[in-house]
């Protein structure tokens, strides 16, 4: 019997983990950048995890890391690095809005509450009395 074979040019998340660790950082943050950008989250999630692990200290890779978790449902994941980010960068108000819209979508709007709030203040979006 023969099966239908995937031969899109865009890997799954089931390719191997050397495809994900290929090139150089640049090479690789551009790549994450593509699959991103493709919606293609998982895929951008396993590249930026190699860069994130090799230069913890530079904050794009961590943001766009906590956004593929995000918008792959991978919430627990996506609050973990933004805490990190946060705790880095504690001024960092995307960050803060991410992570509160995090955890309002694992239900917890009370903990959600101020990190929302926080994030208006530093962006001034605060809404006008």
């Amino acid at each position: 019997m023969n099966t239908p074979t995937n031969t899109s040019a865009t890997p799954t998340a089931h390719a191997p983990a050397a495809y994900y660790e290929q090139g150089t950082a640049a090479e690789r943050w551009t790549r994450a950048g593509l699959f991103f950008d493709a919606k293609e989250y998982v895929p951008a999630a396993r590249v930026l995890e190699t860069l994130t692990a090799e230069a913890p200290e530079q904050l794009a890779p961590r943001l766009l890391l906590a956004r593929a978790y995000y918008h792959s449902a991978r919430l627990a994941h996506a609050e973990r690095e933004l805490r990190a980010v946060l705790e880095r960068w504690p001024v960092e108000d995307y960050a803060r809005l991410l992570l509160g819209r995090t955890l309002q979508r694992r239900g917890r709007p009370t903990e959600a509450a101020p990190h929302l709030r926080l994030a208006a203040a530093m962006s001034g979006d605060l809404p006008q009395h």
